[in-house]
């Protein structure tokens, strides 16, 4: 065993029996470099990464490779997910070296953790080769090699203002009619018009983007950029990408149709596409001609919480991260099927079945193997349900792929704002959401007094003996999460509880000169660079969701320091997102909000939680916060409105403006349509 067999990263683990002597991140490593004066081989990814299983069966499974290994280099391996920033700093060194980026993702530093060289995926003769060829360089080049790594610490430390070319204009934080227009034009020239999604393979969900195509439709009834949207998101759902037995998302398609997923399914994807599945099923219900699809969105947010409660929730209420890819060593083994299998499960019923997921005697992906795939609602969808209880019946006798049992604080909080988003509309995961809620306070919440002796909260990143401190995503999600809370318990704890993770991230993380929050605690390790996340991916930036946080928190506490902060901040990145609409889609959607009508719900007296859910179940508007109370309130909403509380009033208002009070749901509902 090597230095890894105390670790708890499931990808960690996975590795202590290579003869590589592999080290975690840490003192010991780094000194041990610099002691003997060697180079470091940084080497991160995680459990669920089929590509980083096939690198380390080839190589750091192998007696030859690991002994030139650890002759040469210190080597190290990161589970990125537990610790994002040591793989967003080295991640971006390889793209400054004008390499593509990816896992597994190897990086060559000099012994004072600066980096020279690197790569992803390489075959175990180009490795070695590469190993021989690294040494060889150290041992007769340094000061070039050192040269070089300088300049690629300095790059990494060039201030995002100047690389970016901020806004300059602190008033300009709104939209025109005509700015509108153009970011709908940047993002449909990239549309897939046929198949879904942008014009690219391999295609991911990006919910963020989708979820600005869904609240842009809001504002400007763009017919075509509906149509992208739910032609969009029928694919993601009947494709491949999606586990129509158990349900869950997998990462991403392979191909353009959606058809062939890179099999292994991650918590954040799955929380992002419950909530914008269900927000999107709530928008098509005021609309015509959607009924199908709203059967299917359905179906896909029910199967996924289904999939969530039985292989994702541990026994304490939090949620695993991922799932693997692969399953006895092999990629999608868990989730293909032979004609003859599904012969012998389904008989006289398998050839209507495998006509419809269009089986072929060849399989339809490969080595005889298919992939359950639809290329549009079918209409024998109660046979098809029943077929598909049968196959998972089976399936669940298969060898399991691995589970990634990291219980991570911001994934849990991006599924938890999912859940409630399906709540609210569907009425399910209640219990999911509670245990959820009371295990992030529990065990990820950190509770202390901060130097003016007032209660103060930070977080943990994981639930781990470790102690990891949170990353600026972790707050982001974990805020955002809260905040969705309230409005479905009505316990004004959650919000307050939001605004000290708020504060704590002002004092800790927020970089007063460019306004832009670092992503690591100025309490948290020194690394060569301290970055800021500014662009938008599978999972939005932690700054465009701490934007939108500092938004709606101004609104529920009446915070004009919050309201001026998130405005001044969204000015800056304003201009970037007009050229790059979909690179800053969390960004653009926080515009969108600075540019419409802001609402509120406000419902006083008994039974105000079964009015307020009526609302939430009819109507869809991303720009609309809910309060409620039948009793004392310190909110600044119910100033002047807690007079009886056995007479329900609502009170309808936009941009402050209030409608006089009305007494049913109904009403309101009239009043906001």
């Amino acid at each position: 065993m090597n230095h890894l067999a105390k670790e708890t990263s499931p990808y960690l683990l996975q590795h202590k029996n290579n003869p590589v002597d592999w080290y975690p991140w840490g003192p010991e490593a780094l000194q041990k470099a610099a002691d003997e004066d060697k180079v470091i081989i940084l080497s991160i990814g995680y459990s669920a990464c089929h590509w980083c299983h096939v690198m380390e069966h080839e190589s750091f499974e192998n007696e030859e490779v690991a002994k030139v290994m650890n002759t040469f280099f210190v080597n190290i391996k990161v589970d990125r997910e537990e610790r994002p920033d040591i793989d967003g700093i080295y991640m971006e060194a390889l793209q400054n070296m004008g390499l593509r980026g990816g896992w597994p993702l190897n990086v060559f530093l000099m012994p004072n953790t600066k980096p020279f060289y690197g790569g992803t995926y390489f075959p175990k003769k180009n490795w070695v080769n590469l190993l021989y060829g690294i040494q060889e360089s150290f041992k007769e080049k340094r000061a070039a090699l050192e040269e070089s790594a300088e300049g690629f610490a300095q790059s990494l430390n060039n201030k995002d203002s100047e690389k970016y070319l901020f806004g300059m204009d602190e008033t300009d934080y709104r939209y025109s009619s005509d700015e509108l227009n153009q970011i709908e034009q940047k993002l449909s020239k990239d549309f897939d018009e046929e198949l879904g999604g942008m014009n690219r393979a391999p295609k991911f969900p990006m919910p963020s983007v989708w979820n600005l195509v869904l609240n842009l439709s809001i504002h400007a009834h763009n017919k075509a950029t509906i149509s992208q949207l739910q032609n969009t998101l029928d694919r993601i759902a009947l494709g491949g990408i999606f586990d129509h037995l158990a349900g869950g998302w997998t990462r991403y398609s392979t191909d353009e149709r959606w058809k062939i997923p890179h099999f292994e399914k991650m918590l954040y994807d799955n929380g992002q596409l419950v909530s914008l599945y269900t927000k999107t099923f709530l928008f098509f219900s005021s609309k015509e001609g959607f009924t199908e699809n709203l059967k299917l969105y359905k179906w896909a947010v029910e199967s996924s919480v289904n999939w969530l409660r039985s292989e994702m929730t541990s026994e304490f209420g939090g949620f695993y991260a991922a799932l693997d890819a692969d399953s006895e060593g092999v990629e999608g083994k868990y989730y293909v099927w032979t004609n003859e299998e599904v012969s012998n499960i389904l008989g006289k019923d398998a050839q209507q079945f495998m006509t419809t997921y269009e089986f072929s005697k060849q399989g339809n992906w490969e080595h005889g193997n298919n992939v359950l795939h639809l290329e549009a609602i079918p209409e024998n969808w109660e046979f098809l349900t029943e077929c598909n209880k049968k196959l998972l019946k089976f399936r669940n006798s298969r060898i399991r792929p691995g589970l990634d049992n990291k219980i991570i604080c911001g994934w849990n909080g991006l599924m938890l704002s999912g859940l409630i988003e399906a709540y609210k509309v569907f009425g399910i995961g209640l219990d999911l959401i509670e245990n959820n809620v009371q295990f992030i306070e529990n065990h990820l919440v950190s509770e202390f007094r901060n130097e003016d002796g007032v209660e103060a909260h930070g977080l943990w990143h994981q639930h781990d003996v470790k102690k990891i401190p949170a990353f600026l995503d972790d707050y982001a999600a974990i805020i955002e999460a809260f905040i969705q809370y309230y409005q479905i318990s009505f316990e004004e704890k959650w919000l307050f509880k939001a605004q000290s993770l708020m504060n704590y991230t002002l004092a800790n993380f927020f970089d007063l000169e460019e306004s832009l929050f670092y992503f690591t605690d100025i309490e948290g390790e020194k690394l060569i660079a301290r970055k800021k996340e500014i662009f938008d991916n599978v999972i939005p930036a932690s700054n465009s969701m701490m934007l939108k946080n500092l938004y709606f928190l101004s609104r529920f506490l009446n915070n004009t320091e919050y309201f001026e902060l998130s405005s001044r901040i969204f000015s800056k990145i304003k201009p970037l997102s007009l050229k790059d609409p979909q690179w800053l889609s969390n960004w653009t959607d926080v515009g969108l909000l600075f540019s419409s009508s802001p609402f509120e719900i406000t419902v006083y007296g008994k039974g105000f939680k079964e009015i307020i859910a009526e609302i939430q179940r009819n109507y869809y508007n991303p720009n609309t916060i809910y309060f409620g109370a039948d009793n004392e309130s310190t909110l600044p909403e119910f100033e002047g409105r807690m007079q009886n509380p056995n007479e329900i009033n609502i009170y309808v208002c936009v941009d402050k403006a209030c409608h006089l009070p009305v007494k049913t749901a109904q009403e309101a509902l009239k009043l906001l349509k």
